[in-house]
């Protein structure tokens, strides 16, 4: 823990950030000062350093790949609602570097160990959300926003990435030899299905839209959303996904959410998405919120924290694509709007405030800074204020092609996939990254092993359940 964060946690109860909820101009100070504390965690821009990236992964630091994509999704908010770009030229880098050529999809061969489908989703909703939210367009060199996210979806919608496994889905995993390649689950799903939604009503394009229906009635149908708009977690393909991990996560809920409202509109408030973006609404809120502040559930008890580093960021999402839908699918917009006002207010009880600087915590409902720290506990705390600025005049709806938008697309944008399956002829490049490859053989090699050891395993109740050292922890 940082001093900085010591002294905080020793003198929160009398320093708290001090903010106005009711005032936009004191939410978008606060934010400034939250922002630039989340910042802090970002060394891609020192010399030496991968732009685009958090410390990390896991031992070389804290964060795994796809939490970057989502702190620049963050920022691009940030952005939106305050007019503040001082972030925007480090932002437009990061998701420059990290697409990597020729592909340009957010498949870096750098992160192969640990991509999942929700890892390369992740990149690929920012890079939609700077298209909608008209976030400044790259060099005409450069790939564009809107064909970054299409070459996300396009190499998702491959037939490589779907199955007859459980009635078909992504995995949650990537390349075969990866953990967790025979577990199908919500957030890599909802995520592709959030992204045709959005595409759909971006470009007006209908086999978005196909998609993201077909996806929807598979998640369904599965049984990872039940009738009552539960999102669970997910299930492995051995046991035909009817092995449900029924740990219900925030941001489960809120990817489903937010995918569901843009349906809505692309369908001009159609009553089949009417009744499921209220069902999910009512849920999400009844679930997540009972006791005021939101509460991330599989791991937020009350008497501990059991939650890692992943899950300290997805109150973050849960807001951010909270206010979205409010915006998306306005009837709904007065009951999640106090909702989230309510949340935030608890989240700014659990920042620390001037001297020690601006550190937020993650329990929301103690009234005061828990002593927690990190990237992700600063981006929910960021995103709980934004969230407050989404009926401001400068915060306009997410635009289209035909409301203004400017980002250009591409329809055959990722038809390069990388490849996990096959090789092609050696080059005196593939001879000169040998040493490397090798040692990535290694780490895959000993990751294998440690997962052999350490990673399924039964609890008291016989269920399985990923260990909490994995790369997420899917507790059911």
């Amino acid at each position: 823990m940082r001093l900085a964060s010591v002294l905080s946690f020793m003198t929160a109860a009398a320093a708290a950030l001090d903010v106005d909820l009711d005032s936009p101009d004191s939410i978008k100070a606060a934010a400034k000062k939250i922002a630039w504390e989340l910042m802090s965690y970002y060394h891609g821009n020192e010399s030496g350093q991968t732009p685009g990236i958090l410390p990390g992964p896991p031992p070389a630091g804290d964060y795994y790949w796809w939490e970057a994509g989502a702190l620049w999704g963050t920022m691009m908010d940030y952005y939106h609602f305050t007019n503040d770009s001082t972030y925007n030229n480090v932002t437009t880098t990061a998701m420059l570097f990290q697409a990597e050529g020729p592909c340009f999809c957010y498949m870096p061969k750098n992160w192969t160990a640990s991509l999942g489908n929700d890892d390369q989703g992740f990149w690929g909703l920012s890079a939609m959300l700077a298209a909608e939210n008209k976030f400044p367009d790259p060099p005409p060199d450069e790939p564009q926003w809107l064909s970054l996210a299409q070459a996300v979806f396009n190499t998702q919608a491959s037939p490589d990435r779907h199955d007859d496994t459980c009635g078909g889905g992504l995995r949650w995993q990537i390349p075969p030899t990866n953990n967790g390649y025979n577990y199908k689950n919500s957030i890599a799903n909802g995520i592709f299905f959030n992204m045709g939604a959005r595409l759909a009503r971006y470009t007006r394009n209908q086999t978005y839209f196909d998609w993201a229906k077909k996806t929807w009635d598979w998640e369904v149908g599965v049984g990872f959303m039940d009738k009552d708009y539960n999102v669970y977690d997910g299930g492995d393909i051995d046991a035909n996904c009817t092995d449900l991990h029924k740990a219900q996560f925030s941001y489960n809920a809120a990817v489903w959410m937010q995918g569901a409202a843009f349906m809505y509109n692309y369908t001009n408030g159609s009553a089949e998405w009417q009744e499921r973006v209220a069902g999910i609404v009512n849920r999400t809120i009844n679930l997540f919120f009972s006791t005021g502040a939101a509460v991330e559930l599989p791991c937020e008890l009350k008497d501990k924290n059991t939650c890692k580093t992943d899950m300290y960021a997805f109150k973050g999402f849960l807001h951010r694509w909270m206010a979205n839908t409010a915006k998306m699918a306005p009837f709904t917009h007065d009951t999640i709007m106090p909702v989230l006002k309510k949340s935030a207010a608890g989240a700014m009880k659990a920042c620390s405030g001037p001297p020690t600087g601006y550190t937020c915590g993650f329990r929301w409902n103690t009234g005061t800074y828990d002593g927690s720290t990190g990237a992700g506990q600063e981006m929910s705390a960021l995103a709980a204020l934004l969230s407050l600025l989404v009926d401001e005049p400068g915060a306009a709806a997410p635009v289209t092609n035909f409301t203004g938008g400017t980002s250009k697309g591409n329809n055959d944008a990722g038809s390069q996939p990388v490849s996990f399956t096959g090789f092609g002829p050696v080059t005196t490049r593939d001879r000169a990254g040998a040493g490397i490859l090798t040692a990535l053989v290694l780490a895959g090699l000993l990751g294998t092993l440690a997962w052999m050891t350490f990673g399924w395993a039964e609890n008291g109740s016989g269920s399985r359940k990923w260990k909490v050292d994995g790369k997420r922890s899917m507790m059911g």
